[in-house]
């Protein structure tokens, strides 16, 4: 019997008593074979329950070590794993349930209530599990024994549906196979230079592509040990990094860790690697980091549909502003949105990946897919990039936020890049909105740095000197922060909601 996942992931660490999930010290914690033991006792309630291979289970869980063993349990069984964010209401549950067609649902004992009446409405059993742990699906897996034989899979059948965040309509589910995450696994492991002697300081969610895929499978892979935070918190971060040699994050992990005083040179003096995903690093942040630690981060870009398509080098420049270039196994190109025809070095288009990683399609919409992965596999991602004279990739934007002013095009990461390094200027959005004259206007959205003022005129002034007329923002706003999603997105669809009427 095969089981891809299972058979790299799971099955050389049955009985294992090193280390897997560490407590903050990095000490203690839950050995590899108690984890694999708890999966088994879960993927034992699952099959009684009566799920078979193909089936959904959706996980709506607080972070914990039960809640990633439910992940390894579905992989074990067959079963698809479907986790979504724990701020989705009830509304939106029902969307993920109905779409899935899923046959289990697993939530926390406080959202139970809401949420039974829904799954039940739709055919799907519910079970508790809370952030300790506790609930009915632990109660129901204390009586099981700790081994479970795992069932076939192949390569192309599905091992996770991650629904896309939806921001340009309902959500999509991409379909992910056990070919696609553990190919991907396998190439960064490989890339990033991970084994078992790294210990990774985990401060992801567990409900997205970054925390539950890149983070956790690389460590299940190499036999690393993870110190495994249930949220980022910076004095926990703080606490934890003595005892680290790796840490993957997002941007505002390391903008907020850089606002800390206790952040030092010495305090990461003996850490390996740094990794930053899921959302852009500022080239400012880049060159504070290594300003404060030495340590250069490593950026890399990677999508829900896609896990990991670039990657900084680990030996070699990690540049600031790009997310490197395309990983082994992983083609990559520019295209023009219009023709599809690849574009030469320098100029913007949208990027397109084919490669091992890329998904199965979206689930339940034969025309969406097709309208995003071409006939000879590439999948146009939306992003907007060139690649620079090393072949580097720097993205420039979404392609549903070019903005188009009087019949120019506008990429807001170019006008963001400008106001940012104005003074006062911590950080900064653009966006298009409607305008009676010339389509859609640019406003630009400042959060100041913290005591400074700024001056609409004064900004304007500045940012002027270095953008052309057409770029520049017909208004600017500043506010205290800019809204951003769990893992560290500006929610720039929120944003245009929010100021649609400026030229009305």
């Amino acid at each position: 019997m095969a089981n891809p996942l299972h058979d790299a992931l799971f099955a050389p660490h049955l009985g294992s008593e090193r280390s897997f999930l560490a407590a903050a010290g990095g000490a203690g914690g839950t050995s590899y074979g108690e984890f694999l033991d708890t999966a088994s006792r879960l993927a034992h309630v699952l099959a009684d329950l009566g799920l078979t291979p193909g089936d959904r289970l959706v996980a709506q869980l607080e972070k914990s070590p039960m809640a990633l063993a439910l992940y390894a349990a579905s992989v074990m069984t067959g079963v698809v794993y479907l986790p979504l964010n724990t701020a989705y209401t009830a509304a939106e549950m029902h969307y993920f349930l109905d779409d899935s067609g899923a046959r289990l649902l697993v939530c926390d004992s406080g959202r139970a209530a809401a949420l039974s009446p829904i799954a039940a409405g739709l055919g799907a059993k519910v079970l508790t599990m809370d952030a300790n742990g506790a609930g009915g699906l632990r109660d129901l897996a204390a009586g099981k024994p700790g081994g479970f034989s795992p069932v076939d899979r192949g390569p192309n059948d599905l091992a996770a549906l991650l629904y896309t965040s939806g921001t340009t309509g309902r959500s999509k589910g991409a379909m992910l196979s056990h070919a696609n995450l553990l190919s991907n696994a396998e190439v960064l492991a490989a890339e990033w230079r991970f084994t078992g002697a790294d210990v990774l300081l985990h401060a992801l969610p567990i409900f997205h592509t970054h925390g539950l895929f890149v983070a956790t499978n690389i460590a299940l892979l190499t036999g690393a040990t993870m110190i495994f935070l249930p949220r980022f918190d910076t004095d926990a971060v703080i606490a934890a990094l003595p005892a680290a040699t790796s840490m993957m994050g997002v941007p505002t992990f390391y903008t907020r860790l850089l606002d800390d005083p206790r952040f030092s040179h010495d305090l990461v003096a003996h850490m390996r690697l740094f990794t930053s995903g899921s959302a852009p690093l500022a080239a400012e942040t880049h060159e504070q980091f290594q300003a404060r630690t030495g340590h250069r981060i490593l950026e890399r870009y990677g999508m829900t549909e896609t896990n990991m398509n670039t990657s900084n080098p680990y030996d070699g420049p990690r540049k600031a502003g790009t997310v490197g270039k395309p990983l082994p196994g992983v083609e990559l190109k520019i295209t023009d949105p219009e023709t599809g025809a690849t574009l030469p070095e320098g100029e913007i288009g949208v990027i397109e990946v084919r490669g091992p990683n890329v998904f199965q399609g979206y689930w339940k919409m034969p025309e969406k897919t097709a309208e995003e992965v071409r006939a000879d596999g590439f999948f146009i991602t939306g992003d907007l990039a060139r690649t620079d004279e090393d072949g580097y990739v720097v993205i420039v934007g979404r392609a549903k936020d070019l903005i188009i002013s009087g019949g120019y095009n506008i990429y807001p990461k170019e006008v963001e890049l400008v106001l940012d390094e104005l003074p006062g200027v911590l950080e900064s959005a653009v966006i298009g909105v409607p305008h009676p004259d010339f389509g859609e206007a640019v406003v630009g959205i400042l959060v100041p740095r913290k005591g400074a003022v700024l001056d609409e005129a004064t900004i304007l002034t500045e940012a002027g000197i270095r953008l052309a007329r057409f770029k520049l923002p017909k208004r600017v706003v500043v506010v205290e922060a800019l809204p951003r999603n769990t893992m560290g997105k500006v929610q720039k669809n929120l944003l245009r909601q929010s100021y649609a009427k400026s030229f009305a």
